[in-house]
């Protein structure tokens, strides 16, 4: 029997440069995307643009090339309604959880859309894709999940570059939704977002215009060859 023939040499190409004009466009996108809440449109998203935005999500690193990721697509407005009756029975703890003079504000804030949203999705963490042994998550195994989360990202950041709103989801008991969605056990839920059509976006995070919370200044979080506490 002959010799299997050798594989050709994978060699990486020239680093592609970008223009100034796509870097601003990067940019650009990074600093208008916003976590959008009750703004949606209810008009549909076009199949095609759904799939360059789930495209980008694919594309994200991962750890071992694992690529543990899934998007559960949720359009039915009973299962919808479900997910809603969660939120709200959380929210509805969460409120008592805070000071009483931000229970108001907290109470006044628009932290879901839902219902509003043509289309809900749940990025999940499939912890056992590739087995027990994985390149790179040999010490550190929740380096998964840390791999669904730039999936996320990719995601929000392509959307907002298509113009559509996305808004993350994060109020609700995990065996709830688990339960409505029919997760195996291996199986971690990353995000539930919503995401639609919208025809404005705050000019800045919503929670910073309504005095929620303020960015935090770059140069009082970068520091050099370990942690130094800050003065």
């Amino acid at each position: 029997m002959p010799p299997a023939p050798t594989p050709p040499e994978v060699s990486p190409l020239p680093a592609r440069q970008f223009s100034a004009e796509e870097r601003q466009a990067l940019y650009d996108i990074i600093a208008e995307r916003r976590d959008v809440r009750d703004e949606f449109l209810p008009d549909p998203i076009d199949p095609a643009m759904l799939n360059r935005v789930l495209q980008a999500a694919h594309l994200a690193p991962s750890v071992g090339f694992m690529q543990p990721w899934n998007f559960i697509l949720i359009r039915d407005p009973a299962r919808r309604a479900e997910v809603h009756a969660a939120f709200q029975r959380a929210n509805d703890e969460a409120a008592t959880l805070f000071p009483d003079e931000k229970q108001a504000t907290y109470r006044a804030l628009k932290l879901q859309g839902i219902l509003k949203a043509p289309l809900n999705i749940c990025i999940t963490c499939d912890r056992d894709r590739c087995g027990p042994v994985v390149l790179g998550r040999t010490h550190n195994p929740e380096m998964d999940l840390y791999s669904s989360v730039c999936a996320v990202q990719n995601l929000w950041l392509a959307a907002r570059a298509e113009g559509l709103g996305v808004g993350w989801v994060s109020i609700y008991h995990e065996a709830d939704l688990r339960a409505l969605l029919g997760l195996p056990e291996r199986v971690k839920i990353v995000a539930y977002l919503c995401i639609g059509h919208v025809d404005r976006f705050y000019a800045a995070p919503e929670l910073a215009l309504k005095g929620w919370r303020q960015r935090l200044k770059l140069e009082d979080l970068v520091m050099e060859d370990g942690w130094q506490e800050p003065v």
